[in-house]
């Protein structure tokens, strides 16, 4: 082990941790980490629109479009604030005015999206007139949102570098001056943008759809049927995608069809015969959220790094209800080169120890589908059907993923500890 874990610092994680210093992906990580406030309180409306406990549940149940209101309007929209403070943190570190980055950026990714006319469906009493819809503003669309960003402010500086930009007299208010600055690059970006979306009629967020739809024809109650779609998941996560969102489309169907199958055999006393179905990846891969998070959490809070012991500290509660984005965009997991081997390569194995446990019969398998929010081994107990077997896995495959979370999250912690005894020397030398 000892060996394992000096060949993954002396080779794996010096590229790793320079590919995570590179410009771009310094700009996305901070600018996802300055959405964290907004992620975190609309994690915790999730959990109070849906708690674990079903008598709350039902208590719960008339109010809960109410309260996912503050959900929808937070972590619904992450990726319209990521693009702004994405743009911002990249125009920045070109010495660029960085609202006009963020703006721009922002106003592209809006681009990306077309209004809709409710008006042409209502009647005129009605009528509300444009909206967006939201479907892809939220985590679903961050990719995209990564992807206007970087456009909008290499686009940005190649036409300042040109020198094709308003310059106004000294006299001028700053403000008013990068204002006009500005504009010559906003005009090129966003009619570049209208020309792709409106004319070219281009969907990224459809392009994005239509890329993974084939592999649909991959699920089916098999090992590879599992792994196929897990590794998608994760790896779309790693790159700011709501893997679930984008994959749970093509996947879920096929999986609660097999859970139907499952609930049929059960009540015709027959033996069942599915293995993969929904709630498999739920209790036993998904501990804590998409990447088997709640493992690297529990880490996190005991880091010396002050910030890592901030994020896993604010995470835990909703990381034991299967709610991670807080971890997910705090840490941050996304665009994380360090982090993404064992993120994307836990819930690979997980999946298939997790796999051959109920194929060997050692597990009751799965008819329940219980509530999202229970925590793991709960869940893991309702699901199939109060065997106290499937609490034993559960834990077992948390220590797992601990234990393979382990190394890369202390080169991750040493490097976070190095950049904040850099700023607290920096704000030394300053005084």
């Amino acid at each position: 082990m000892q060996k394992f874990l000096k060949w993954i610092e002396k080779v794996l994680m010096p590229p790793m941790a320079k590919a995570s210093e590179q410009r771009h992906l310094t700009s996305i990580r901070d600018g996802i980490i300055a959405t964290l406030p907004l992620i975190i309180v609309g994690s915790f409306f999730t959990l109070f629109a849906s708690p674990p406990i079903p008598a709350l549940e039902k208590l719960v149940e008339p109010h809960a479009e109410k309260i996912m209101v503050a959900n929808r309007m937070t972590l619904g929209l992450m990726a319209v604030y990521a693009a702004f403070s994405m743009g911002y943190s990249l125009a920045k570190s070109y010495k660029m005015d960085g609202q006009a980055g963020g703006l721009i950026s922002l106003a592209t990714f809006l681009m990306m999206t077309l209004p809709l006319n409710l008006d042409d469906k209502l009647p005129k009493s009605d009528a509300v007139g444009y909206v967006l819809p939201m479907a892809d503003l939220g985590g679903s669309g961050l990719f995209v949102a990564i992807i206007s960003m970087i456009f909008a402010v290499e686009m940005m500086r190649l036409v300042v570098k040109s020198g094709f930009t308003i310059k106004m007299p000294d006299q001028v208010p700053g403000s008013v001056a990068r204002s006009f600055e500005s504009l010559v690059p906003a005009i090129v970006i966003i009619v570049i943008s209208w020309f792709v979306r409106v004319i070219l009629n281009i969907d990224l967020n459809a392009i994005i759809n239509k890329i993974f739809e084939p592999l649909g024809n991959f699920a089916g109650d098999s090992l590879l049927g599992a792994l196929i779609p897990v590794f998608f998941i994760v790896l779309l996560w790693s790159a700011g995608i709501h893997g679930v969102a984008v994959m749970g489309a093509v996947f879920q169907p096929i999986w609660f069809s097999l859970l139907d199958q499952n609930i049929d055999a059960k009540a015709a006393g027959e033996p069942l015969p599915h293995i993969i179905v929904e709630p498999f990846f739920q209790w036993f891969v998904w501990i804590g959220g998409a990447g088997a998070t709640l493992s690297l959490c529990i880490l996190m809070i005991f880091s010396k790094s002050e910030y890592l012991k901030k994020v896993g500290r604010f995470s835990i509660i909703p990381s034991i209800f299967n709610i991670n984005e807080p971890l997910i965009f705090g840490a941050p997991l996304v665009m994380n080169p360090i982090l993404a081997l064992p993120f994307i390569g836990i819930p690979l194995i997980l999946t298939t120890i997790t796999y051959f446990v109920f194929k060997l019969g050692l597990i009751a398998k799965i008819t329940i589908l219980a509530p999202w929010t229970l925590p793991g081994p709960l869940g893991a107990l309702f699901a199939t059907n109060g065997d106290w077997r499937a609490l034993v896995l559960v834990v077992f495959n948390l220590l797992v993923a601990v234990i393979i979370y382990y190394p890369f999250f202390k080169m991750y912690e040493r490097k976070m500890i190095e950049q904040e005894q850099g700023a607290i020397n920096d704000d030394f030398n300053d005084d």
